[in-house]
């Protein structure tokens, strides 16, 4: 139970586990002809994500990037629409099953496009010369509000340290198998 002003601990090794039980499942799910091999599987506190990869178009080697542009966004744009009812009753099971919203989203040659999918608010506390770096992304237009100014912030460490955040990542993994495989306490 959530209380106020303290979140539910939602450790790795709890979403790994949520994500293989999902991915499992999507398995026998999933019409097969839907994408190129099994869709990724994201799994947070608050959502699932599943990502499937589309085959990507050929427009042979004379058509240039906007031509391939507008032709995977048609293809998703097909998807999309073509799957949508059957996408809302896996999600509702899936729902079901984990008790947490399900979002979709696929990728196609370097494009990856996300269906609906949650806005979750994040409280935090920030001292002022945060709070500075948040109201000059605001003043310089960058942002509207301080929610906005950091959403973009973390979007924009998530991009420059992609790497960094991958390697903190791995890290964790180690840590749980080695959690996993040490001595067991009733």
């Amino acid at each position: 139970m959530r209380g106020r002003g303290h979140e539910e601990h939602f450790s790795f090794a709890q979403a790994a586990k949520a994500e293989a039980e999902v991915a499992s499942w999507l398995q026998g799910r999933v019409p097969a002809e839907w994408f190129s091999g099994a869709p990724e599987v994201r799994v947070d506190r608050e959502e699932i994500l599943i990502v499937g990869t589309l085959p990507d178009v050929e427009l042979g080697s004379a058509a240039g990037d906007e031509a391939v542009e507008a032709a995977r966004d048609g293809r998703i744009q097909g998807f999309r629409e073509d799957t949508r009812e059957q996408r809302m009753r896996i999600a509702r099971e899936v729902e079901h099953r984990v008790r947490r919203k399900v979002a979709w989203g696929v990728r196609i040659g370097d494009v990856e496009r996300l269906f609906t999918n949650a806005a979750v608010p994040v409280m935090t506390r920030l001292r002022m010369p945060e709070r500075h770096v948040l109201d000059t992304l605001i003043d310089a237009g960058v942002a509207r509000s301080r929610s906005e100014a950091l959403a973009w912030c973390v979007k924009l460490v998530g991009k420059n340290e992609e790497d960094w955040i991958g390697q903190l990542r791995e890290s964790l993994e180690h840590v749980q198998r080695a959690r996993e495989s040490g001595p067991q306490t009733a």
